[in-house]
């Protein structure tokens, strides 16, 4: 029993943080940062929106395009590093939000690998035979951890999120093999440090600023090329393909510089990887499920995808993804009726 993605979704909040807006607050210019990291805007969340917003936002956009009826719906994976509160999960509010009703959820982070990881698991479950249809969505509001008075980390970061449904089939098709890796000997280069056990929120850790994003810009950039090149190549070897095997490259989208290196580490043109960074920035567990939401219609039914990953932990990864059949779309009358019906539950 293999899993297949038949269905892709996508939500990015409306308002936009363009270069010219962050050169006005911080010392830089919209040139400097396109030419350093390919972003050119990016996509910010209101003060009132939560990662279970922008999630459920993703998965109503998918039931609202495909004949998907959400109570067949077994379990929601949600990777977000950015929940709406630590304690209760965002999953329970994304089933409400989005009425998967029959459906349980459960929240994981594992940072910008976050999706893939959560993939993995989905897969696992359908495999064993125990379920059938299984949601992951990947999201993250950064806009809530992004200090935007640090240049080296405020150009970075966006919000978004995306989600797939993965269901059962005896075809050919689906994930083939995940090779996942984590080294905790890199959580100080790439991290929030307050706001957790260790470090709970309290006056001291307010003024010294660390419940935002911390980051070894130069240590991390060095060790996400030589991962993401690295778990390319074990699991290529591992699903006996060569780089002519591969359709479509989907690679987390941190810096257009990483994407490039790795492109060329493993030799593959720049015309099979996709890339919309320049539009997001780095959305953490959003930046997968969002390439494939945006590029779904160039994939084609048999084309082989690498997925590969690298975020704070350290964590990373790479998939080889066989696409499959998906479901059929509504049609633009079934579609707004839909969308009433799912506005109609909040």
């Amino acid at each position: 029993m293999n899993a297949v993605i038949t269905a892709v979704g996508g939500y990015v909040p409306p308002s936009i943080l363009d270069n010219k807006k962050i050169s006005k607050t911080v010392d830089t210019s919209e040139q400097w940062i396109e030419k350093r990291t390919g972003i050119k805007e990016r996509r910010i969340a209101d003060d009132d929106t939560a990662v279970s917003d922008l999630a459920s936002g993703a998965i109503n956009n998918l039931i609202e395009n495909y004949e998907v009826d959400p109570y067949e719906i077994e379990v929601l994976i949600l990777a977000t590093a950015t929940p709406d509160h630590m304690l209760a999960p965002a999953a329970s509010l994304v089933c409400e939000k989005s009425n998967l009703q029959n459906a349980f959820g459960l929240d994981i982070n594992a940072a910008c690998s976050g999706f893939l990881y959560a993939l993995e698991l989905a897969g696992c479950l359908i495999e064993s035979g125990r379920y059938k249809k299984v949601m992951v969505a990947g999201a993250d509001k950064m806009s809530s951890l992004v200090d935007y008075e640090d240049r080296s980390t405020c150009i970075l970061f966006g919000d978004g999120a995306g989600a797939v449904l993965l269901e059962a089939s005896e075809s050919d098709f689906g994930l083939l093999k995940s090779i996942l890796h984590t080294d905790g000997s890199g959580t100080s280069s790439l991290l929030v440090p307050a706001g957790g056990s260790k470090i709970p929120a309290g006056m001291q850790s307010l003024l010294h600023r660390d419940h935002y994003i911390k980051q070894d810009g130069a240590y991390v950039f060095k060790k996400a090329v030589a991962a993401m090149s690295s778990v390319s190549g074990e699991v290529l070897t591992s699903c006996g393909f060569s780089t002519d095997d591969i359709d479509w490259v989907i690679p987390h989208q941190a810096n257009l510089r990483i994407i490039e290196a790795v492109g060329s580490n493993l030799g593959i043109d720049k015309s099979r990887i996709k890339i919309n960074i320049q539009k997001y920035g780095n959305t953490t567990s959003a930046t997968i499920p969002l390439c494939l939401w945006d590029f779904k219609d160039d994939f084609k039914t048999g084309e082989n995808l690498l997925v590969t990953t690298f975020g704070a932990g350290f964590s990373w990864g790479a998939a080889c993804i066989k696409w499959g059949v998906m479901r059929d779309k509504k049609n633009a009358d079934t579609a707004k009726r839909s969308q009433k019906e799912v506005v109609s539950i909040y």
